[in-house]
């Protein structure tokens, strides 16, 4: 065998020596590249859920205006009647019997408009609270993204300096990596503890 032989040889161990060092290295690597894939689409779903309450709630909202529109339109209806049932109350009608008539007309016309604007009222107030309800969740789903967007970001961080490991061959950089990564960790589960 030659020296030169004998040399690569050599070299070759020591390089196989640090590879097997560095394999736990690449086996963290691979596992955070699979966190860090998960974690973003579980805050990008937590998004969306976001995105898709608010949606909800402006139409929610949309619909108490209209509920509250509807009220008013019979409010006035109820007062006009109200202000014509008085002013023949204090005229003077030649036919006493058609009077009469439109007296209990606008009689029973005030009765069903009373129940209108109670039923009127009350599911405005009964979307009211549909459209909290909805901006509750936007709130929770928001505060979940989060903690998702946090806990992608230090294992992003984690992962890149692990990987700094494999360029300087210092275990330095991996134990900080795994720091990182450990608080990303912990930032996700937060997210999903939130649901």
């Amino acid at each position: 065998m030659e020296p030169n032989e004998a040399q690569e040889l050599q070299e070759q161990a020591e390089h196989a020596e640090h590879e097997k060092t560095l394999r736990p290295v690449a086996l963290t690597m691979t596992i955070l590249a699979v966190l860090v894939a998960v974690v973003t689409v579980l805050g990008h779903r937590t998004h969306t859920e976001a995105i898709l309450n608010q949606t909800r709630a402006a139409v929610e909202q949309n619909k108490v205006a209209d509920e509250w529109a509807f009220y008013q339109a019979h409010k006035i209806r109820a007062n006009d009647t109200d202000l014509a049932s008085d002013l023949m109350g204090v005229m003077a009608i030649a036919n006493k019997d058609e009077a009469k008539k439109k007296a209990k007309s606008y009689a029973d016309h005030q009765q069903k408009w009373a129940a209108d604007l109670k039923e009127s009222e009350d599911k405005a107030h009964e979307k009211e609270k549909k459209v909290s309800e909805y901006e509750e969740r936007v709130e929770k789903a928001e505060a979940r993204a989060d903690r998702f967007d946090l806990g992608e970001v230090l294992l992003e961080i984690g992962l890149v300096i692990t990987s700094i490991t494999l360029l300087t061959r210092r275990r330095a950089y991996w134990f900080a990596g795994l720091c990182f990564s450990a608080a990303g960790i912990v930032a996700a589960v937060l997210g999903l503890l939130l649901s």
